[in-house]
């Protein structure tokens, strides 16, 4: 969507509102069906997953048409990671073990940029740090994924609590349209609600 085009975001009947068919989809999403407990998993369970002891049942459909994540978009806001971060990962997890000195020359970017951005990697736990000797003399500090099941379970678990966090902020979003409609208030609900998130930006 270019920046000068107005989002469609339907004509406001809940009738007419197209929903997303969930059955295909990689994942799954579960919800009970006494509580408001939702949980997300990357495999159908097959009705083996429970809460309070009983059977949850699969979400197969969604009333809300979430525009497709972007893997990208999802890197940056998950773990801060942009695309240089990623283009120096991928390159070590390829081809690795490398110095900064041949990564800034593969990807063509420079020496100080990928130190900076493989620090992150190695204080993030996506690569390790070695040193070799050098023939001449000294050592050079070169860099090497950790393993890939390892880094893809840690990966899963990182986004899930990223995820998690997001949840929380979502419910919170929503205890506080609650919150306005029961209380009274001068401002608007959009004064109230974006002054209520606007303290969590200061907190952080």
């Amino acid at each position: 969507m270019s920046e000068n085009e107005t989002p469609d975001w339907g004509s406001g009947d809940d009738n007419s509102r197209r929903e997303v068919d969930l059955r295909d989809r990689e994942y799954a999403i579960y919800r009970c069906v006494d509580c408001n407990n939702v949980v997300l998993t990357m495999q159908d369970c097959d009705g083996g997953m429970t809460c309070h002891g009983e059977t949850m049942e699969r979400v197969t459909e969604s009333r809300l048409d979430i525009r497709p994540p972007d893997v990208r978009q999802v890197l940056l806001d998950a773990f801060g990671l942009p695309k240089p971060g990623l283009d120096i990962c991928l390159c070590v997890i390829g081809d690795g073990p490398l110095s900064p000195g041949e990564l800034a020359d593969r990807l063509d970017y420079e020496e100080g940029t990928v130190r900076m951005y493989l620090n992150e990697l190695v204080e993030f736990g996506l690569l390790e740090k070695t040193q070799l000797n050098r023939e001449t003399g000294g050592y050079v500090n070169v860099y090497h994924s950790i393993d890939l099941e390892e880094m893809r379970e840690e990966t899963l678990v990182g986004f899930y609590t990223w995820a998690g966090e997001a949840a929380s902020l979502i419910e919170e979003a929503n205890l506080t349209k609650a919150d306005y409609q029961n209380e009274d208030y001068d401002e608007g609900l959009d004064t109230v609600f974006w002054e209520r998130f606007s303290d969590n930006k200061t907190d952080e």
